[in-house]
């Protein structure tokens, strides 16, 4: 892995902990010589990952829709940005440049591009680590749901060993580094059905 994508929050979220959380991220990021990739924002979450792998001397590249520069308050100070014309080509240009993906806490696009880059590992189109950094157990009821998708057999148990979580920045890293490729069986057969 040479660059993160990470999906978080154009909102900082109740309390500082999940700000805290975006400082030690990018921290660790630095550290370990990981380019950051994200959203492109210079608010909430995205702001401040971005803004802590920067004061510790690392790379960013922001990708942004036009339409949000305004908006999300484009961090102009970033090694790149890139300002592309849809959300469509946002995600795939931020899914071109990354070698592995991190979903933070976050809203509704936060949980929609987490979601799109897991059902393209389950599709075979990527073979990247996916992980959610489970500040505060944020995702726990996620995790809940997800169980419940495979109990009624609509996820296959195997889908789920796609996600590494973890509840702390550097242990979630480590975990995506040594990352080993599940394969899966998308189509159903005519014997499963």
């Amino acid at each position: 892995m040479k660059r993160v994508c990470v999906f978080c929050g154009s909102s900082s979220g109740r309390g500082v902990r999940y700000l805290q959380a975006a400082q030690e991220l990018g921290k660790i990021l630095v550290r370990e010589n990981l380019e950051l990739v994200y959203g492109g924002g210079n608010v909430g979450i995205m702001g401040e990952i971005a803004n802590t792998v920067l004061k510790y001397n690392g790379h960013v590249t922001g990708i942004i829709p036009r339409n949000l520069v305004i908006r999300e308050s484009a961090l102009r100070e970033v090694t790149e940005l890139v300002i592309v014309d849809s959300m469509h080509e946002r995600k795939m240009k931020m899914s071109e440049l990354s070698d592995g993906y991190i979903a933070m806490p976050g809203g509704i696009g936060t949980l929609e591009e987490f979601f799109e880059v897991w059902t393209w590992a389950q599709l075979g189109i990527h073979s990247k680590p996916i992980g959610l950094l489970n500040v505060e157990n944020y995702f726990e009821k996620l995790k809940d749901f997800i169980n419940h998708m495979i109990e009624n057999e609509f996820v296959k148990n195997e889908n789920l060993d796609m996600i590494i979580t973890d509840n702390n920045p550097e242990e979630l890293i480590e975990k995506m580094k040594k990352f080993i490729p599940v394969k899966v069986k998308k189509w159903i057969e005519r014997e499963d059905i």
